[in-house]
């Protein structure tokens, strides 16, 4: 009797160091949440493969892929409230607006959790770190170039983009306004919003080619809207009239660069972009590095970032996609 009293108890005893074994082996894990604009979109889920690839690299760390189902603030919100209920060591978001999201990204901090936004930002109060996937000025650039460099004479362009609160696509109109004198002879017709969806963006393209019969281009800077452009421009028989250009993903759209709907595009790679948003999360969240102006913060195989006054900093140059280079990239994002 003895002897079987003794024998359970130290199966029970081994077990019990078993599971606070495992336990401690998870908590030793770091958890980084990459919170998207929303589920189902494919740049935030080739940026989910990059962030995957940092974890790997650095051992020990768990990305936690989340979003909301559509892309709103509110969504993010819940999403962001369970993660800090969960008490992740760090959330990386790209967020669906600017202001909305502070309150509850400030109380994730007061809770020990490392915040920072990338690809689309919230203001300074609300995270620690920003990371842009690229110069907003060049950005802003870059989408009326692609447009103008294929009307020589000028002509009419709209603008397709996420929503109104989208803080990276205000941001890059907003940059685009202020070179427009550097293109006298185009105007800007008309701005639109599809919400990142695409049967709402498809609509909103139809829209802006009705209400405008003589339209020669459709920039939008959104890799949902410029999908859903170049169908509908292919849809309406208008290829040769109207060009789709802005910013997008090589594998989205080599359909629409071979059947001629988009001349060209741009987009950085979101691959890189995940990698370091995660890469920069764990510099913080472990001690490595700190977030204030003027820090380097290594971002692993792509280098090192500095940080501004805003304690933000820009990842790369867009690069420009056509029918030149685009079978080179479409298998790879």
């Amino acid at each position: 009797m003895k002897r079987r009293i003794f024998t359970k108890l130290a199966i029970g005893l081994s077990l019990g160091a078993s599971l606070m074994g495992t336990s401690a082996m998870a908590q030793d894990n770091m958890r980084i949440a990459l919170v998207v604009k929303a589920l189902g979109i494919g740049f935030f889920e080739a940026a989910h493969k990059g962030a995957e690839e940092a974890a790997e690299e650095l051992g020990n760390v768990e990305i936690i892929y989340t979003g909301p189902t559509d892309t709103t603030a509110e969504g993010q919100i819940e999403v962001i409230n369970s993660l800090i209920a969960q008490g992740v060591d760090a959330i990386a978001v790209s967020a669906n607006d600017t202001d909305a999201l502070v309150p509850t990204l400030k109380k994730a901090q007061q809770r020990g959790i490392t915040v920072i936004s990338w690809d689309s930002g919230v203001a300074e109060e609300g995270r620690q770190v920003h990371l842009n996937p690229s110069s907003n000025p060049l950005i802003g650039n870059m989408i009326i170039k692609l447009a103008a460099d294929h009307m020589p004479e000028g002509g009419k362009v709209a603008l397709l983009s996420a929503t109104t609160t989208s803080t990276n696509q205000n941001i890059w109109i907003e940059e685009m306004t202020k070179v427009m004198g550097d293109y006298p002879a185009i105007e800007v017709v008309s701005t639109v919003y599809g919400d990142d969806l695409a049967d709402k963006s498809y609509r909103e393209a139809q829209g802006l080619m009705q209400s405008h019969p003589d339209l020669d281009a459709i920039i939008a800077p959104t890799s949902v809207g410029i999908v859903a452009a170049a169908q509908a421009v292919e849809d309406a028989g208008k290829i040769g009239e109207v060009n789709v250009t802005g910013l997008g993903l090589p594998s989205e759209m080599a359909g629409a660069i071979e059947s001629g709907a988009s001349k060209s595009f741009a987009i950085w790679n979101p691959i890189d972009l995940g990698y370091s948003a995660a890469m920069i999360a764990h510099a913080l969240a472990s001690g490595e590095a700190t977030a204030e102006p003027g820090a380097e913060i290594s971002i692993g195989r792509m280098g090192t970032i500095t940080l501004d006054e805003t304690n933000s900093a820009a990842m790369a140059d867009p690069f420009v996609y056509d029918s030149s280079n685009i079978d080179d990239f479409k298998s790879i994002f």
